[in-house]
């Protein structure tokens, strides 16, 4: 099974599956003597865990992880540092009704046709599961950026049609930690809550949307073609289980607008090159111009529901489904830290690969 590596200088493979023996990542590239703080990164995992809500799956893991190489005296040592996570609470008897049956809007089927044969337990590799590796590497990439001023804020800006109608720059980042479902709207927040308790107790699930703002980025991030920062980025979300859409900027929105309304003019403010306004997103050409970068993600429902749905097994049968187990009503609230841990991973990619092309 391909496509387990992500980046290219600073390059990440995660491994494992949801109800397997542990899941992992191998981080390779990372510079030396970069001090790891484990406890950010066991908060950053904390963040993305179940069970840390009335609003989220209730499968108990701490997520806790043990560094195996790379780093020594709580330093990275520029060799590939290893990290693993172990299961703890897997239930796949929860699964056992599914063994030979497709789940609609699930990786199943196509699992099942692609390589012939599937881990019908939790989605295996396909569960979202897979994201607290990525959120592990993620850790570190952001500690990294830490040293260059980067700083990368994910919020929940929509949950079903209920939606803040706040700009990030009118909301407070230190909120977003303050209620379940990581909204900094808390007058919104309360509502969504409400909104996801009442969908949960129906058996059914509901979408949303993730923000996430990255400010403090230098100029010059990107390459011309293929490996645009904003190309990158939109590869980066959408590899994330039920992301469904990515706009960044401007967005669709700017399809309602005229060349004349949606330039950035450029202006020079103490000896600094800005845009008076941003449009652009903080890209332009495929490189970062140095002003803030923004991107929304749009999170399908889960597919996992209580109420029965017709189905097919291998054989071809017409067949019943029903979920069972512990599922989230709503994967926005945990998607959060994972938007920001993709995104750090791509920027200190392209950071990394700027130096080395300087160089």
């Amino acid at each position: 099974m391909a496509g387990n590596t992500f980046g290219q200088v600073f390059r990440i493979t995660t491994y494992g599956e949801s109800h397997g023996k542990a899941l992992g990542v191998i981080i390779d590239g990372c510079p030396p003597n970069l001090k790891i703080d484990e406890a950010f990164i066991q908060n950053e995992l904390a963040r993305r865990k179940p069970g840390q809500s009335a609003i989220v799956t209730q499968r108990k893991e701490e997520d806790r992880f043990e560094i195996l190489s790379g780093v020594f005296e709580g330093k990275s040592t520029g060799t590939p540092i290893s990290m693993i996570i172990h299961n703890k609470d897997a239930r796949s008897r929860d699964y056992s009704h599914i063994y030979d049956k497709f789940r609609p809007s699930h990786a199943d089927y196509t699992y099942h046709k692609k390589y012939g044969i599937r881990d019908y337990r939790g989605g295996g590799r396909s569960s979202a599961r897979e994201t607290a590796a990525r959120v592990a590497a993620g850790g570190i990439a952001k500690l990294l950026l830490k040293e260059y001023g980067v700083s990368i804020h994910a919020y929940v800006s929509q949950v079903g049609n209920l939606k803040t109608e706040l700009t990030y720059q009118e909301l407070d980042f230190d909120n977003i930690e303050a209620t379940a479902i990581r909204c900094p709207d808390l007058e919104m927040a309360t509502k969504m809550i409400n909104l996801i308790k009442a969908v949960k107790k129906e058996g059914d699930t509901i979408g949303g949307v993730v923000n996430c703002v990255i400010t403090g980025t230098p100029v010059g991030l990107g390459e011309p073609a293929f490996d645009k920062l904003h190309a990158d980025l939109a590869k980066a979300m959408l590899s994330i289980n039920a992301c469904k859409g990515f706009e960044y900027g401007s967005g669709f929105d700017g399809v309602t607008m005229r060349g004349s309304q949606h330039n950035d003019a450029f202006v020079q403010e103490n000896g600094t090159v800005k845009t008076t306004t941003n449009y652009s997103g903080g890209i332009q050409g495929g490189i970062s111009n140095g002003m803030d970068i923004y991107f929304r993600t749009a999170f399908k429902p889960v597919a996992t529901i209580i109420p029965a749905q017709q189905s097919v097994n291998e054989a071809g049968e017409t067949v019943e489904v029903k979920g069972r187990g512990r599922h989230d009503p709503c994967v926005v609230p945990r998607a959060v830290p994972i938007v920001e841990a993709m995104a750090a991973l791509v920027i200190v990619d392209h950071l990394l690969r700027q130096k080395t092309l300087v160089r």
